[in-house]
């Protein structure tokens, strides 16, 4: 089996967890500024087997996508020119961000850490490949 990648875009930066090649356990990987993802994207794609690439869905409390939705589209036609050979899907990633850091409180993570943007993007996009894949 390959990877899947979970994406928990930003205007300004990415969120990017990972499956093990047996898509058991889910694990940030890192968080880049959203400029460079296509590249990062492309070079990870190279090295590693990967099967499925799960965005985070930016919706309203009453279901109509966010300003965000459209540069996500732009992103991905952008990105299946380079891989169509993977696939493309979608999780709502409603609250994301707030159960990423309610996490990492009950992880102990100091203050500091929990307030750090990197971390807090790539724990909200482990909970959106945790969701599509049904783990929590």
């Amino acid at each position: 089996m390959a990877r899947i990648l979970g994406i928990d875009y930003g205007k300004k930066r990415t969120g990017i967890s990972v499956t093990d090649p047996l898509q058991i356990i889910v694990s940030g990987l890192c968080s880049v500024d959203t400029k460079e993802l296509l590249e990062y994207l492309k070079a990870y794609c190279e090295k590693e087997e990967v099967e499925k690439i799960v965005f985070g869905l930016p919706e309203h409390a009453d279901g109509t996508p966010t300003d965000l939705k459209k540069d996500i589209d732009t992103f991905v036609t952008k990105f299946e020119k380079l891989h169509s050979n993977i696939a493309i899907d979608f999780q709502d990633e409603a609250y994301s961000t707030e159960e990423a850091k309610r996490y990492m409180l009950e992880a102990g993570l100091k203050k500091k850490k929990r307030r750090d943007k990197n971390i807090i993007n790539k724990m909200s996009a482990v909970v959106i490949l945790q969701r599509f894949l049904n783990h929590i």
